[in-house]
C-alpha cells in the first residue's frame, strides 16, 4: 500500500490526510476546497459522479472515506470493484451490513467503523476481555463534549450532525441477560461520575459495531452508551419525538448546527468496564482516558478530530504492515490494542 485517496476534506478528513502523508503518498478528494492548507494535492470533484469516482480510484491502492455515513456506499462499492483496501468511520449499521456482503468476495480489506465508537472503544473493550477466563459484562462508554458547556443541551457539534442524529434515532444492538436484543436510542439513562463530575450516559446506535455477534453466548451483558452532560437526552427526546422532528433530519441538523457550533476546547472521554472470572475469582477491569486538544505539526486539533483521525490512520498502518488480514472484512474487536498502540498514530492513545 503506497498511494491512498482520502475522501472528504473536512476537519477529520484533512487530519487523516496529514497523518497518513507522513508515510504514504496521499491525495485528497472533495467537492469543495478544504479549509486548511494541506501538504498533499486535492482533487476537487463530486463523489456522486460514479464514472469520475471509478476513474479516480483506479490510480490508488486504498481509499479512506471520511464522509457522513450516507455517502459511503458508492465509495465502498467502487473500492470493492477495483480490489482496493477500503476504510471508513461509519457508525451506521445498514451501511456496515452492505459492506460486509461485499467483503465476502473482496480482493482487498473492507474495514468500516474505524473511528471512536465503533472503532477504538471496541478495540479497548476486547483488550480488557482477553484478560478473563470467563466473561460476565462488557460496558463501553464514549463522550465527545465541549469542555466548558453552556445552555441546557450542554453540547456542541464538533462531529458530523448527520451522524449524531443517526445515532440518536436508530435502534441499538445489545446483549441483555445473555440474549441479543435491540433497544431504543436515548433510553437506558444512567449516571456516571468521572473524577467528581456527574454525567449521564444513554443508548445510541452503532457504537458496538459487530461486537454483539462476536460475544454472543459469551456474556450476560454487552452494551454501548454515549456520555453527555445531564439533561441532554431528555431535551433530544423532546426535540425528536414530542416535536415530531424525527422525520425531518435535515431540518434538525440545520437547527442544531446553527444553535450549537463547534468549540475549540473539547474533551473525549473513553471508558470501558469488563467484569468476569479469572480462574475462580470474580474481577473487574477498567480503562479510562480523557483526551484533550493536541498540537500536530504546529496546528492545534480538537480532541474529537485527532482521536478519530488517529484511530483510522493506525488501522491503515496495521494493514500496510501486514499485521492485519489483507482481504475481507475486519472487525474492530479483532485488532489487538497493543499493536494499535505500536503504530505511529496509535501511539497518541497511550496517554491523555
Amino acid at each position: 500500500m503506497k498511494k491512498i485517496l482520502v475522501v472528504g476534506m473536512g476537519k477529520v478528513g484533512s487530519l487523516v490526510g496529514i497523518l497518513l502523508n507522513k508515510r504514504f503518498t496521499v491525495t485528497g478528494f472533495d467537492k469543495l476546497q478544504p479549509a486548511y492548507d494541506l501538504p498533499f494535492p486535492i482533487i476537487q470533484d463530486d463523489v456522486s459522479d460514479e464514472a469520475t469516482l471509478l476513474q479516480t480510484l483506479a490510480d490508488f491502492d486504498a481509499v479512506v472515506s471520511c464522509l457522513p455515513y450516507n455517502l459511503n456506499l458508492p465509495i465502498a462499492k467502487t473500492a470493492w470493484q477495483l480490489g482496493l483496501h477500503y476504510f471508513d468511520l461509519t457508525e451506521d449499521v445498514p451501511t456496515t451490513t452492505a459492506i460486509r456482503l461485499m467483503a465476502e468476495t473482496a480482493k482487498g480489506v473492507m474495514a468500516p467503523q474505524c473511528g471512536l465508537a465503533p472503532g477504538l472503544i471496541g478495540i479497548v473493550g476486547a483488550d480488557l476481555a482477553k484478560r478473563f477466563t470467563k466473561l460476565r459484562d462488557i460496558e463501553l462508554r464514549v463522550g465527545a463534549l465541549p469542555r466548558y458547556p453552556n445552555g441546557l443541551l450542554g453540547y456542541s457539534f464538533t462531529w458530523s450532525p448527520a451522524g449524531v442524529i443517526n445515532e440518536y434515532l436508530n435502534d441499538c444492538e445489545v446483549i441483555s441477560n445473555g440474549v441479543f436484543k435491540t433497544v431504543t436510542a436515548l433510553d437506558g439513562i444512567e449516571v456516571i461520575n468521572i473524577e467528581g463530575q456527574e454525567f449521564e450516559a444513554f443508548s445510541t446506535s452503532g457504537g458496538l459495531g459487530t461486537m454483539c455477534e462476536t460475544y454472543a453466548g459469551l456474556v450476560d451483558t454487552l452494551n454501548y452508551k454515549t456520555i453527555r452532560y445531564p439533561g441532554h437526552a431528555k431535551l433530544m427526546r423532546f426535540l425528536l419525538y414530542e416535536l415530531i422532528l424525527k422525520d425531518k433530519r435535515v431540518l434538525v441538523e440545520q437547527i442544531l448546527t446553527e444553535a450549537k457550533p463547534p468549540v475549540q476546547a473539547d474533551v473525549v472521554y473513553v471508558y470501558a468496564v469488563v467484569e468476569g472470572w479469572k480462574g475462580a475469582v470474580l474481577e473487574r477491569e477498567e480503562f479510562y482516558r480523557a483526551y484533550h486538544p493536541r498540537e500536530i505539526d504546529g496546528q492545534s486539533w480538537r480532541a474529537i478530530s485527532w482521536t478519530t483521525a488517529g484511530s483510522v490512520a493506525a488501522v491503515v498502518e496495521l494493514v500496510a504492515d501486514g499485521l492485519l488480514p489483507q482481504h475481507g472484512f475486519i472487525k474492530q474487536e479483532d485488532i489487538p490494542f497493543e499493536l494499535l498502540l505500536g503504530t505511529q498514530n496509535g501511539a497518541f492513545f497511550g496517554q491523555p
